[in-house]
């Protein structure tokens, strides 16, 4: 049988994306098994997979620098450094010991088969004997002679399972990593899970959970009381544990919008960022014991005294405490005020999440189409594709009558810098040039139309022109959806 690693764990041993992987599997140069991928498999793709990996060393750094000691008279940890490099030879060893324990675990099975073989002759000539002697003596030199490329990805499994624990989560079949000592619940929003909870503090339990498999470790006292039962059957507050090692969580998720809460919660002005003279982001942070849960895409209202409007929250569902909104000048009230400048602190009510544009679950690549102040809830929904890295590719196509109108075109070109799998195209065209400009932009895509599900947000002029077009292109009209502004 062969070694088997999750898609997420075999992502990170070669350093790539869960979605580079999903695109080999969809091109067959991959293949699974049970929803697993082979380490021999792995290797014949990636034969120069290292076990150094500058990124997991940097993490281990931060990590294992907060670990110091105060009291200096009780020994100290070795440096960051000199802990990873004895981590790292550790796991060769114990990854060489378990290659050459398998192996010979192999041999020992074929050498009692052909010992059943010589059971069953009459007699066993000393040519036999010899040939026998010769097989083994082949089999252990095998076993010292053997390439060790499958060792040193073991290797770097085992290390990596020593900084990072890896969660598996039931019924769905999710997954996330827990590095540090980062909360279940921390671990699973920032890896783009929408997981159940309330206060985030141990007081409402709403982020209950039960550990199938595996271990974890308490890192807060907490007011809410699990009955003796619940204890009894493995339950834990998510937001109050960590894990020890891999672990297999059952825990409730949000599948839909309606599954969300809806909350008036009373926020705080964390600042105003002034982009341009048509927009500004507005910065707000909500009270730790009252996060709001939202998916990427939905509005919310803002209340500011009197005043009201509906707005696109603009930050990723993973961080759900602190909150971005792209405000773009009209003559509105509620926006003359916010560009006036609200000071740090000033109490906003938002009411939300609403609306039913989010993204599906799917790895099918996405196209996100985008007009003006129409990329705010593209930006949350880039964020969460970029979380949850499982989609294959995302494509941005934004568009603007104004250069001020692309105003994050710096943020677009820092992820097209730091991802393979996203691709950016920033347009400035009057709505009379719109259809010329969009029928030249989906002739320069070599897309397999049919498998990308689309999200357009912007005014009506452009959704009415787009949706025709994506049709004559192959696109599928059940794959399109959208929002206005």
């Amino acid at each position: 049988m062969p070694q088997l690693l999750s898609l997420s764990r075999a992502a990170r041993l070669v350093g790539t994306t869960r979605a580079t992987l999903q695109t080999q599997i969809r091109n067959s140069a991959l293949t699974t098994f049970e929803g697993k991928i082979a380490v021999t498999d792995l290797l014949r793709l990636y034969p120069h997979a290292k076990l150094e990996n500058d990124e997991m060393l940097e993490r281990v750094e931060n990590i294992k620098a907060k670990t110091s000691p105060k009291n200096r008279e009780k020994p100290c940890l070795p440096s960051p450094e000199i802990l990873a490099e004895r981590l790292t030879s550790l796991s060769y060893e114990l990854a060489d010991a378990k290659q050459h324990l398998r192996h010979y675990h192999q041999c020992g099975e074929q050498l009692l088969e052909k010992i059943k073989h010589f059971s069953n002759q009459d007699h066993i000539s000393k040519e036999s004997l010899q040939d026998l002697l010769c097989w083994v003596q082949q089999e252990m030199q095998q076993s010292l002679d053997k390439s060790d490329a499958k060792t040193r990805l073991l290797a770097k499994d085992t290390f990596l399972r020593m900084i990072a624990a890896h969660v598996k989560i039931i019924p769905s079949g999710r997954e996330f990593f827990i590095e540090g000592n980062a909360s279940l619940l921390e671990s699973a929003l920032k890896s783009g899970i929408h997981a159940n909870f309330g206060c985030s503090s141990g007081n409402c339990g709403s982020c209950k959970a039960r550990v199938v498999s595996g271990e974890v470790h308490k890192l807060q006292n907490y007011e809410y009381d699990l009955t003796e039962s619940e204890k009894n059957l493995g339950y834990i507050l998510m937001c109050s544990y960590t894990a020890i090692t891999d672990l297999v969580l059952e825990m409730s998720e949000a599948t839909c919008v309606e599954d969300l809460p809806r909350h008036t919660i009373s926020t705080k002005v964390e600042k105003t960022e002034v982009l341009n003279d048509e927009f500004v982001i507005l910065h707000l942070r909500t009270p730790r014991t009252k996060i709001l849960r939202f998916m990427a895409g939905q509005f919310v209202t803002l209340q500011l005294n009197d005043l009201k409007g509906n707005f696109y929250i603009a930050s990723c569902p993973c961080d759900g405490h602190n909150l971005q909104f792209h405000i773009h000048r009209n003559q509105t009230e509620l926006v003359k005020q916010i560009f006036e400048g609200l000071p740090a602190k000033h109490l906003v009510n938002i009411d939300g999440p609403k609306g039913h544009f989010t993204m599906r679950e799917a790895t099918n690549p996405v196209l996100f189409l985008a007009w003006e102040q129409g990329f705010a809830p593209i930006k949350s929904m880039l964020e969460h594709a970029i979380s949850i890295d499982t989609i294959e590719s995302f494509n941005l196509e934004w568009f603007s009558a104004t250069p001020n109108g692309h105003y994050l075109e710096k943020l677009c070109r820092s992820w097209s810098d730091a991802l393979d799998n996203f691709n950016y195209h920033l347009t400035q065209t009057s709505e009379i040039d719109l259809k010329y400009h969009l029928k030249n932009r989906l002739k320069s895509m070599s897309y397999n139309a049919k498998d990308f599900y689309v999200y357009i947000v912007a005014p009506p002029f452009f959704i009415e022109t787009v949706k025709p077009l994506l049709s004559e292109h192959g696109f599928t009209l059940e794959n399109i959806l959208s929002a206005e502004i």
